[in-house]
């Protein structure tokens, strides 16, 4: 067998099936949050402390991404194998509640300010 020096590709054995692309767009996700989070300081001295809850709530999002990141790909490589994947819904929702918090958040404080 010749090393790659590449991660395994999993229980499935193919390296481009979805769970490595659905990793792909779990990191994009966690890197705008992260790149959010930076924009949010940088309106600090503009809108004051309350901008620090929306600094929060990004950088929260991106670190439960971050740390749930080996579980999700796992699942998807046993459902692969399997031949029955199973969605994470538990995962969209709560990175579409953290997109809701922070919009509603962002007018608050801009509203406030």
């Amino acid at each position: 067998m010749v090393r790659t020096g590449l991660p395994d590709p999993g229980p499935h054995g193919d390296p481009g099936l979805q769970p490595e692309r659905t990793t792909l767009a779990w990191g994009r996700t966690m890197m705008a949050l992260v790149t959010v989070s930076a924009i949010f300081l940088r309106w600090l001295p503009h809108h004051g402390f309350p901008i620090l809850l929306l600094f929060a709530v990004s950088a929260a999002a991106a670190a439960a991404i971050y740390l749930t990141q080996r579980r999700r790909y796992g699942a998807s490589a046993r459902g692969i194998s399997r031949e029955r994947v199973d969605a994470d819904t538990s995962a969209v929702l709560w990175t579409a509640f953290a997109g809701v918090a922070l919009g509603a958040l962002g007018i608050g404080v801009v509203l406030a300010g």
